[in-house]
């Protein structure tokens, strides 16, 4: 044997075991596959239930959609509809969910349980993209695009008056509120940003599109703060004083009154919402 064949029979032998272990995962595969092929629609159903027991939400989706697939209609067949959406919200796949439930709400648009339905697709639309990836790294949901939110705004918003008796509504109505913090938040950040970079005018727009479309939101003193701000920088001191006495009168204890903002960051770490939360 040559050297250069000594050195090559490790690496051979490397790749046959990774192929050998490809060839059964890949038949493993096929055999989950077929072992839900043809069955009774009771025992796909019951399967998929047992999945879920377990927590075991992708199999679970998986096999509600074999039953869906092979009974696409039955008395079995809506009701495991609205279970794959629920299994692939859990399981994370919010793509998948919200694809489910809006397959589920024109094909069932009377349903008795359509307010459960718009509700979780508000719950995976507040969880795509955004709010999941602010708890997993830490990252600032009011620097992200607003789209899924929105949408989740609107899907809360839709059990709320449609449905107003659901047992969802109560709940539906809290995370509104906590979205509408999330977009007025967004616009803070926004307006802080033009004014880092001597935007005065365009901070000030912000700031007052804040007040006008969000108020009451939890954000309104900052930006009022944030209008004293910009109009101090562009020398408006008539307008500066008049945000400076609401200032006073709403939050006297305001950083910004004692001239520590907007470059004192903790005044944003105390009104993170994920900070310290654990939902």
């Amino acid at each position: 044997m040559t050297q250069r064949s000594a050195l090559l029979r490790p690496v051979l032998v490397l790749m046959l075991v990774l192929a050998a272990s490809g060839c059964a995962s890949i038949k493993n595969k096929f055999k989950d596959k077929d072992k839900n092929e043809g069955l009774p629609v009771s025992e796909l159903y019951d399967r998929a239930h047992g999945y879920m027991e377990k927590g075991r939400w992708s199999n679970a989706g998986e096999v509600f959609g074999r039953l869906i697939a092979q009974y696409p209609y039955g008395p079995y067949t809506e009701q495991a509809l609205m279970e794959q959406a629920y299994a692939e919200y859990k399981a994370g796949k919010h793509e998948d969910a919200i694809s489910s439930i809006d397959r589920f709400i024109r094909t069932y648009p009377t349903h008795r349980n359509i307010a459960y339905l718009y509700y979780l697709r508000g719950l995976s639309n507040m969880a795509r993209n955004t709010v999941f990836m602010a708890r997993a790294f830490n990252l600032d949901t009011s620097t992200r695009d607003l789209a899924a939110p929105l949408q989740a705004y609107t899907d809360f918003n839709t059990v709320a008056t449609r449905y107003p008796n659901s047992r969802y509504t109560g709940d539906a109505r809290q995370r509104m509120v906590f979205l509408r913090n999330e977009f007025a938040r967004f616009e803070l950040n926004t307006g802080l940003y033009y004014l880092r970079r001597g935007a005065w005018v365009s901070a000030a727009d912000r700031a007052t599109y804040l007040l006008e479309t969000y108020p009451q939101s939890q954000y309104q003193n900052d930006a009022v703060a944030l209008l004293g701000e910009a109009y101090t920088r562009m020398g408006n001191t008539a307008l500066a004083a008049d945000a400076r006495r609401v200032l006073e009168q709403n939050d006297p204890q305001h950083p910004w009154l004692a001239g520590h903002w907007p470059k004192d960051p903790s005044v944003f770490k105390r009104l993170n919402p994920f900070t310290g939360e654990s939902r």
